[in-house]
C-alpha cells in the first residue's frame, strides 16, 4: 500500500487521559484496506456507484485522499465520463490535486487492491461504519472538553451536545414517492452546428415551446435529407446508415403542428423541387414506353397476319420490340415524406424512392396503423428492417418488390399516454420496433408561455431553410453512399464509450439493464447522429473529410439526453420490472409493521412468483432505499473469516404506520 500522509482531521481533539508511557499514540479506528477497495471497485465497475452512495458518503474516508479521489470519480460520473486512473489521474492533476492524493502510481494501486466489485456495498459499509465510531469518539471528546473546561460557555456545551446527537441519525427524510418521475435533462441544443442550433433555439421561443421538440425534429430533418445516401463506416465491416427513429411525447396543446411545419418546411420544398426537374423526364419516359409498346404491339399484329419465310421474321422483331419495351420503366415522381400511410404503401414508396422515404407527422396514428387498425394483422418488418438497413423482398399475387438498402426514417410528436398504450403491445416490443426508437419526454410549457415572444429572424430561418434544402438536393442523385470515416483518434473515443455503456448492460445491476434492447443499439445510434451533425456541419463542401472528435462528442452529448428520456419513457412503458416489484414490497412493508427485519426473513416472507430469487430482491430493496423508505444496516464483521453478517433494512417510521 503507498504511504499516505497522516490525516489532520482529529488534531485538534485531545485524548481523554494520557496514554501510558511508551504506548503508542491512539488512532482512530478505520479500515484503509476497505476504503482503498471503495475507491477501486468505483474504478472498475461504474454501476456499483448507487449501492455504494446508498451505503456512504465520501466524508465518510479517514484518508482525506480517498475522499478527493472518491468525489472526483462522482463528478466524472455524473459527467458521464469514464473514471479509469488514466482519466482520473487527468482530472485530479488538471485539479491540482494529483500529487496530494499520491500521484497516478496509487491510483493505479487502488483499482489493484479491490478484492471483487461486487462487494463494494460491503467495504463501503464499513467505510461508514468506523466514520460513524470516529464521530462518536469526537463527539464524545469535545463533550468531555466542554464539561471539563472552567471556560466552556453555555453555547460551547449545546454545540457539543448536538454534534454528539448527529453521530448517529434519528431522524428522516420524507419518502420520495415511487411514482414521482426524475427532472430529465433539456435538449443539448449546444451540440448541434450553430445555423441548427440558432434556428432550434428561435422555433422554441417563437412557439414556446421547450426545445426538446424543434432539436429531436432538427435530427428526423437531417435523416430525412441523408437517409439512403450516406452511411458512417464505424470500424471493419460495420456501417451505420444515417436514418433515425424519432419520437418526441408532449401533451395536447404544445403547438406541435406549428413546430412541425417550421421544421419540415424545407423538406417539402425540396420534394417539390426533385419533382418539378423529374417531370420532363417522367413524360419523356412515358411517351417512349408508350411507344415502344405500341410499336411491339404493331409488329406482333403484323406477324400473326403473315405467312411463309416472313412470318418468323416478323415474329422475331415482334419478341425484340417486346423485348425492349419491357426494359423500359416510368421513373415514379420523386418523394421525400408521407404520413399516414400502410406499411404496404410505405413499402412500395420505398421501393420507388431508391430505398428513402421519411414518415413525419405531429401524430401518433402511425403506431395503430402498424398495430393492423386496416389490415387487423401487425406488420412490422418495412419498419424494422427500414431502420437496419437490411434487404427487403416482397412477394406477393399482386406485388413483387425488392429494395437492397431501405433507409427509412421517422419522425412522430405523440402523446404521453400513446407511449404507455404502444408499451403494452408485446409484438412491438418482441419484435424489437420499440428499441429503435430515440425518445424525448420534455416538460410542457402550457401555463408558463410567455405572450407575443420574439418571432424567429428571419436571416436564421433563411439559413436554416437554405442548408437543408441545398443538403437534400446535393445527395438526392447519390445511387452508391456517402462513406464517412471516423479518425482513428475518434474510433478510439468510440470505443472508450462502448466500454463505459457496456457494464451497464448487466441484467443485474446495470442501469441499463433492464432496457438492454434500446441501449443495445445506443453506440450505432450516436454513429448515426454523429454522421448527421458531421453532414450539416459541412453543407458548403468538405462532407468527404472524416468525422471530428469534436463531433462524436456532441452526438455522445445528444446520446446521452435520449438514455435519460429513455429510462423514463421505458418506464412508462413498464419496461423496470424492479419499479413494479419495489410497489409490490413496499405494500408487504406497510401491511406488516416491520422496524427492521434481515435480507433472509424478508425474502421468506414475500411470494415467490413476485420475488423467484434473491437476485430479483435485490433491485427493489435498491430503489426504495433510494427514495427513502429504508436503510441498509449492515453489521461489523465480528471475524476475519466465514461470511459477512447479513444486512437488515431499517423501515421509516411512515410506512409502519396504519394506513386510515
Amino acid at each position: 500500500m503507498t504511504p499516505e500522509p497522516e490525516s489532520e482531521q482529529y488534531a485538534s481533539v485531545l485524548p481523554l487521559r494520557a496514554a501510558p508511557a511508551g504506548n503508542l499514540e491512539r488512532v482512530p479506528p478505520h479500515d484503509l484496506e476497505a476504503e482503498q477497495a471503495v475507491v477501486g471497485a468505483l474504478m472498475l465497475a461504474p454501476e456499483v456507484t448507487a449501492h455504494v452512495a446508498a451505503a456512504m458518503d465520501p466524508a465518510d474516508h479517514y484518508r482525506p485522499a480517498h475522499e478527493t479521489i472518491h468525489r472526483a470519480i462522482l463528478d466524472l460520473h455524473c459527467r458521464g465520463q469514464a473514471a479509469d486512473p488514466i482519466t482520473l489521474g487527468h482530472h485530479l492533476d488538471h485539479a491540482g490535486v494529483l500529487g496530494k492524493v499520491g500521484g497516478r502510481p496509487y491510483l493505479h494501486t487502488l483499482v489493484q487492491a479491490v478484492p471483487s466489485t461486487a462487494n463494494a456495498e460491503y467495504y463501503a459499509g464499513i467505510v461508514h461504519q468506523l466514520a460513524r465510531r470516529r464521530r462518536s469518539i469526537e463527539a464524545g471528546t469535545r463533550i468531555v472538553q466542554a464539561g471539563m473546561s472552567p471556560d466552556a460557555t453555555d453555547d460551547d456545551l449545546r454545540e457539543a451536545l448536538a454534534l454528539g446527537a448527529e453521530t448517529i441519525p434519528a431522524t428522516w427524510a420524507e419518502p420520495i414517492p415511487l411514482n414521482v418521475q426524475p427532472k430529465l435533462p433539456p435538449f443539448p441544443t449546444q451540440a448541434l452546428p450553430r445555423w441548427l442550433a440558432d434556428y432550434v433555439a428561435a422555433v422554441a421561443e417563437e412557439t414556446q415551446t421547450p426545445p426538446d421538440m424543434a432539436g429531436a425534429l432538427a435530427l428526423s430533418v437531417l435523416s430525412a435529407a441523408s437517409g439512403g445516401r450516406a452511411v458512417v463506416q464505424v470500424r471493419g465491416r460495420w456501417r451505420e446508415p444515417t436514418n433515425l427513429f424519432v419520437v418526441v411525447a408532449l401533451g395536447p396543446a404544445n403547438r406541435k403542428s406549428s413546430v412541425f411545419a417550421a421544421m419540415t418546411r424545407p423538406l417539402y420544398e425540396a420534394e417539390k423541387s426533385l419533382v418539378e426537374g423529374a417531370n420532363l423526364t417522367i413524360v419523356e419516359a412515358e411517351v417512349t414506353a408508350r411507344m415502344a409498346r405500341e410499336a411491339a404491339e404493331k409488329a406482333a399484329a403484323q406477324a400473326a397476319k403473315a405467312e411463309g419465310p416472313e412470318r418468323d421474321n416478323l415474329i422475331a422483331e415482334a419478341i425484340g420490340l417486346a423485348q425492349v419495351a419491357e426494359t423500359l420503366t416510368v421513373p415514379a415522381s420523386p418523394r421525400l415524406l408521407a404520413d399516414d400511410a400502410t406499411p404496404e404503401v410505405i413499402t412500395t414508396l420505398l421501393a420507388e424512392q431508391g430505398g428513402r422515404l421519411a414518415v413525419m407527422s405531429a401524430e401518433g396514428g402511425i403506431f395503430d396503423i402498424i398495430a393492423g387498425r386496416y389490415s387487423g394483422i401487425p406488420n412490422l418488418e418495412v419498419f424494422l428492417k427500414g431502420h437496419a438497413g437490411d434487404r427487403l423482398r416482397v412477394d406477393r399475387r399482386s406485388r413483387e418488390e425488392f429494395i437492397e438498402a431501405p433507409a427509412l426514417t421517422m419522425g412522430l410528436a405523440v402523446q404521453p399516454s400513446v407511449l404507455e398504450e404502444i408499451g403494452k403491445n408485446r409484438g412491438f416490443d418482441g419484435r424489437g420496433l420499440l428499441a429503435r426508437f430515440l425518445y424525448c419526454l420534455p416538460e410542457s410549457l402550457v401555463g408558463r408561455r410567455r405572450i407575443n415572444p420574439d418571432q424567429v429572424p428571419p436571416a436564421v430561418a433563411a439559413t436554416y431553410e437554405r442548408n437543408v434544402y441545398a443538403l437534400t438536393l446535393r445527395l438526392a442523385d447519390w445511387t452508391d453512399p456517402l462513406v464517412i470515416q471516423l479518425t482513428p483518434e475518434v474510433d478510439r473515443a468510440l470505443i472508450a464509450y462502448e466500454e463505459r455503456l457496456e457494464p451497464q448492460l448487466r441484467a443485474k445491476g446495470g442501469r441499463l439493464g433492464h432496457i438492454d434492447k434500446w441501449a443495445g443499439k445506443l453506440v450505432g445510434a450516436t454513429a448515426r447522429i454523429a454522421g448527421l451533425l458531421h453532414l450539416a456541419a459541412h453543407i458548403d463542401g468538405g462532407h468527404h473529410e472524416p468525422i471530428t472528435e469534436a463531433t462524436l462528442s456532441a452526438a455522445i452529448e445528444i446520446a446521452d439526453y435520449f438514455t435519460a428520456h429513455a429510462l423514463t419513457v421505458f418506464d412508462l412503458m413498464g419496461a423496470d420490472t424492479s419499479l413494479a416489484r419495489a410497489r409490490v414490497l413496499l405494500t408487504a412493508l406497510e401491511h406488516n409493521g416491520w422496524e427492521s427485519i434481515t435480507r433472509r426473513d424478508l425474502f421468506a416472507k414475500l411470494s415467490r412468483s413476485e420475488f423467484p430469487t434473491v437476485a430479483e430482491l435485490e433491485p427493489a430493496i435498491a430503489l426504495l432505499e433510494e427514495h427513502g423508505y429504508l436503510r441498509t444496516d449492515t453489521p461489523p464483521r465480528t471475524g476475519k473469516r466465514g461470511r459477512p453478517p447479513a444486512p437488515r433494512y431499517v423501515i421509516h417510521p411512515n410506512v409502519r404506520e396504519p394506513k386510515a
